[in-house]
């Protein structure tokens, strides 16, 4: 785009100088305004402009990848610094993703290893963390399972000895039928103990509870109380129940959590934040999938990340440090800043030589020194960039949080 004005405003003013000096200079001479004509061609050459940009976002994604965060593109650095909303899943991202199984609640039909087998050889075939928690908890042989079919951000259903099973969560129990006031009693306990509770059922009657437990990231206070000091609003999204949700939410520092969603509705409350605002979505599921890529930004969990949320994401931090977070928005505005310094430089040496040139006060030669100094200036300022310590100021000014 600048390229179409700027070499005929360029040669233009190349021309005007070659003929003022031929008509009108203190001296007129073609010769004498033809060498200026040059030297103005030579202080254009936009070499140090064409490299304003790229060193600093070369610099910028070069320093991100040093500390663990992957970038998939430019616009994705750029895009990053104006983010005002942050919306978290809970399990893998906000947590550590390998939840355990803590408790087994018998509703008296089935032995508890009978519970366990079944429940296990249906998990199997799941790849959700909920099941790989109860499939390690049971190390027993698994039965054959038929017509196993996944429920999104509800459960599994299968078939084991010829008996239809489901296995999820208070939702799917509630809408089979199954939930009585003594089942409601005991998920509401598990809930409000940030517990996951998984209810063993069939089409008619429940038949056991398991609750498994997941640890928060220790990081996670810490990357939420970091968003706070850069002005964004985190927000937490989740499949698990709102009771869990909400007491996860007040351990990290969250006071907008949503739960009880499906799939569906994580990419619906994105697409109506992101109406809002710029809006970042961080997660590391098959399930986030649809939601990383209505965000502006999407930043998947690299290492607990499955590949479908890695190959849609924005951006991917390898280590799983929520915290990284913060950081990419920091280096986003310091590549920013950055890069505004090497437009100017590049742009003001010019004007400067510009006018020197078209009034004889600079040389051939300076022009050369003039547009090839301006070049190693603007490498200079980006290779800074490499040299940012890994925590930068604390809060966004105005001018980062809403230019666009």
């Amino acid at each position: 785009q600048v390229a179409g004005h700027f070499v005929l405003v360029v040669v233009g003013i190349a021309l005007l100088t070659w003929v003022a000096w031929g008509l009108l200079g203190p001296a007129p001479s073609w010769g004498h305004g033809l060498v200026n004509a040059v030297a103005v061609l030579i202080i254009a050459c936009p070499c140090a402009l064409g490299l304003a940009t790229p060193m600093a976002i070369v610099a910028g994604t070069g320093m991100a990848a040093q500390r663990g965060i992957l970038i998939r593109d430019p616009q994705t650095l750029e895009t990053a610094q104006h983010i005002d909303m942050v919306v978290f899943d809970k399990t893998g991202t906000l947590t550590h993703g390998t939840p355990v199984l803590t408790d087994l609640v018998n509703l008296g039909e089935l032995t508890d290893d009978e519970v366990l087998r079944i429940t296990a050889s249906i998990e199997a075939l799941s790849e959700h963390p909920v099941a790989h928690a109860i499939v390690t908890a049971y190390d027993g042989p698994l039965d054959d399972v038929t017509n196993f079919e996944a429920i999104p951000g509800r459960g599994v259903i299968g078939t084991v000895g010829g008996v239809t099973y489901l296995v999820g969560n208070h939702r799917l129990a509630e809408d089979t039928g199954v939930c009585s006031p003594e089942i409601e009693a005991i998920l509401e306990a598990f809930e409000t103990d940030a517990k996951t509770a998984v209810v063993l059922m069939t089409s008619d009657r429940a038949l056991a509870i398991l609750a498994v437990a997941d640890t928060i990231r220790p990081e996670s206070a810490e990357a939420v109380a970091q968003l706070h000091a850069l002005g964004v609003e985190p927000v937490m999204l989740t499949g698990d129940n709102t009771r869990t949700a909400l007491a996860v939410a007040r351990q990290v520092g969250i006071t907008d959590a949503r739960g009880d969603l499906l799939p569906d509705d994580k990419l619906r409350i994105v697409g109506e934040l992101s109406a809002k605002g710029p809006v970042g979505m961080i997660g590391d599921g098959v399930n986030d999938a649809p939601a990383l890529a209505k965000a502006h930004l999407g930043i998947a969990m690299g290492a607990a990340g499955t590949d479908t949320a890695i190959e849609t994401a924005d951006v991917a931090l390898m280590d799983d440090d929520p915290r990284k977070l913060a950081e990419l928005m920091r280096i986003s505005a310091h590549t920013s800043h950055v890069l505004w310094q090497n437009i100017t430089i590049a742009l003001g040496v010019k004007v400067v030589f510009f006018v020197l040139t078209m009034t004889g006060s600079a040389s051939l030669w300076l022009a050369v020194l003039a547009d090839m100094g301006a070049s190693l200036v603007v490498i200079a300022n980006g290779l800074r960039l490499l040299n940012r310590p890994s925590h930068g100021p604390s809060r966004r000014t105005s001018h980062d949080r809403n230019t666009r």
